[in-house]
């Protein structure tokens, strides 16, 4: 599988992030980058709980909305699509 490139890594990371602001209780941005664990433990968390920890998971995805929109495209790429870091 080839390795992604710094414009796919740039429509990525805009995605994951605006999805992680306004979405980010559902682990939605988390789907985006191809996190499925961790996307459905925010996704079931918030459902199971009848949305108790929607409020917690909604400032998880805010911050990470916010680091994934400020990082440039080589940083993002390297830490989020190459290395795989799940959280943060």
């Amino acid at each position: 599988m080839p390795e992604p490139t710094l414009a796919e890594a740039n429509s990525k990371k805009v995605a994951a992030g605006i999805c992680g602001i306004l979405l980010g209780s559902f682990g939605v941005h988390k789907f985006i980058l191809g996190y499925q664990t961790e996307g459905l433990i925010m996704l079931l968390a918030t459902i199971l709980t009848c949305g108790l920890a929607a409020a917690v998971f909604g400032v998880i995805g805010l911050v990470e909305g916010i680091i994934y929109l400020t990082q440039t495209d080589a940083d993002f790429l390297n830490n989020y699509l190459l290395t795989k870091r799940g959280w943060f």
